[in-house]
């Protein structure tokens, strides 16, 4: 995949977990189908929705494994989320995966010891020249240790070809117009939330916490920009003021953002996907997500009309 072709809403997996805390892979298996055929312009793996910070090895692979063999089947596109606090454990899973054919891989910088600009680069050079020529996405969130200007970035990618994409936080006005005057061979990917305004501005997409809410809905809100703009950014101003109420609290007493991201899909109830997180991250309880289904549903009414059709 090429910069230019990297777009659109790509929704994340999310780890099914049983009691026990094992992962539970049929379950798996049916989220996956269903998020194949929803529409999504693909889907990625093992980013901090994904919990890829509570994975061991065995089941990255496997992870990565059944991602690829239904993605492939289907030909649907499909990242790789390498994400790890260790460049050299980073560097291990790419080796092991890049026979799966990704249509790219997402990486974070490691993170511990916070690297300077000279060792991140020297990290995106090794883990591009090891993907021998396949995409490079750097996941860099406000919460990371190194938050990149845009100018930066535009710096990395002409040390590094193959890096075409990078998620972050947006801005304003100005920031947009930083973007796109400094990162016109980049594909930048901005919250789901803020996909509307971001896509009008020059964002080319988002790995969506919308479509954690509802996978088709959120298709269906991405060609709403284009068909009726005024509406897209008035179902933007409703999914905000739903996760302020409904979303936000929960953040403010400590849940973390793959316990939002499991909170938002039970309220979809599109997918067994589940609260559970493993341990010791907190979840937020099965009851107290299905009681938000109706404020969801009265609030966005369009995003659930896609997910009830067949």
């Amino acid at each position: 995949m090429k910069a230019n072709e990297l777009k659109g809403t790509w929704g994340t997996v999310l780890l099914p977990i049983n009691e026990d805390e094992s992962i539970d892979f049929e379950r798996l298996e049916r989220e996956l189908v269903y998020l194949i055929k929803s529409g999504l312009a693909g889907l990625y793996t093992n980013g901090t929705a994904g919990e890829f910070h509570t994975q061991t090895e065995d089941e990255f692979l496997e992870i990565s494994q059944l991602v690829a063999s239904l993605c492939k089947a289907a030909n649907f596109p499909f990242q790789i989320g390498l994400c790890h606090t260790s460049a050299q454990i980073a560097l291990s899973r790419l080796e092991q995966t890049k026979q799966l054919e990704p249509s790219a891989f997402q990486v974070i910088l490691p993170d511990w010891v916070t690297l300077n600009e000279t060792e991140m680069l020297s990290f995106l050079k090794r883990m591009a020249e090891a993907a021998e020529g396949m995409g490079l996405v750097l996941y860099n969130p406000p919460h990371a240790k190194k938050v990149l200007s845009l100018e930066t970035v535009a710096e990395f990618r002409d040390a590094v070809p193959n890096l075409i994409g990078i998620k972050v936080a947006d801005g304003n006005s100005s920031w947009y117009g930083s973007l796109r005057k400094e990162l016109r061979d980049v594909s930048v990917f901005v919250p789901g939330h803020h996909l509307a305004s971001g896509l009008l501005q020059g964002a080319q997409g988002s790995y969506s916490n919308v479509a954690c809410l509802s996978p088709k809905g959120a298709v269906y809100w991405e060609k709403l920009v284009e068909t009726n703009p005024v509406l897209a950014l008035d179902v933007e101003r409703r999914i905000n003021d739903f996760f302020q109420e409904a979303v936000v609290p929960f953040a403010k007493q400590g849940f973390s953002n793959p316990a939002l991201d499991k909170l938002l899909a039970t309220i979809g109830g599109w997918a067994e996907v589940g609260t559970r997180l493993r341990w010791p991250y907190q979840f937020i309880s099965q009851e107290t997500a299905e009681r938000l289904r109706g404020a969801a549903r009265a609030a966005l009414p369009e995003l659930f009309a896609q997910a009830d059709k067949a």
